[in-house]
């Protein structure tokens, strides 16, 4: 038997806002939409509930307006367009607008911003995050990888050293402290990534990069 609109909404608000979740009290701007349209897409998926304000009271909203930004947002201003289904739940004579975005398999999908530009967006927590530059360039070198072998040299051996001292750096730091040049760097970084030698921890530009432990370290 298929639960009640109200039993599975107040399931999904009880879980509060995180990774696959984020609550909208209204649609003022389809391009804030499209940035969760990318981080979504680009991350595990999740849904939007529109019509739940942020404290998770349940607002509802008022027309199909919200439907039709919800679908400017998805064909206007993401490339490719974003996927997603929606769904209409009736609470106490309240209508939320349930938008499930699902995981794209080829990534990363874009979102225009206010200067026009197409940027990538990932979902961390329940922040919708600027993918950093290793992370595009390990989205278009991920299918390369396969098969290959990682083959360390007298720079790889130098990051790794630097990683092991100073874990947690951002870019901008390792730079300094390596002597790199930062395209060098982040083709450096995107290998030892996609290797699975060296983990990221997203913060936009304060993503930080640390060597990975091995089982039983």
């Amino acid at each position: 038997m298929e639960p009640s609109d109200d039993r599975y909404l107040r399931s999904l608000i009880a879980q509060g806002e995180h990774q696959q979740l984020d609550f909208k009290f209204e649609i003022s701007d389809a391009r804030k939409i499209a940035r969760t349209f990318s981080a979504f897409s680009n991350t595990d998926g999740g849904r939007l509930l529109v019509g739940v304000k942020d404290n998770g009271r349940i607002s509802g909203i008022r027309s199909d307006e919200e439907y039709y930004m919800v679908e400017a947002a998805a064909s206007l201003y993401c490339k490719p367009e974003a996927r997603f289904e929606t769904r209409n739940l009736l609470v106490e004579g309240k209508r939320v607008l349930e938008v499930y975005i699902p995981q794209v398999k080829q990534k990363p999908l874009y979102a225009r911003d206010e200067k026009n530009r197409w940027m990538a967006y990932i979902r961390v927590a329940d922040e919708n995050i600027l993918a950093h530059l290793v992370q595009l360039r390990i989205w278009k070198e991920e299918p390369l990888a396969r098969g290959r072998l990682l083959e360390f040299t007298r720079k790889e051996q130098i990051l790794l050293a630097t990683l092991e001292m100073h874990p947690g750096r951002s870019l901008s730091e390792i730079k300094k402290d390596s002597g790199f040049k930062r395209n060098e760097l982040v083709s450096l970084m995107t290998k030892l990534v996609l290797f699975d030698v060296v983990e990221m921890t997203h913060g936009g530009e304060n993503t930080g990069f640390s060597l990975k432990e091995k089982p039983g370290e």
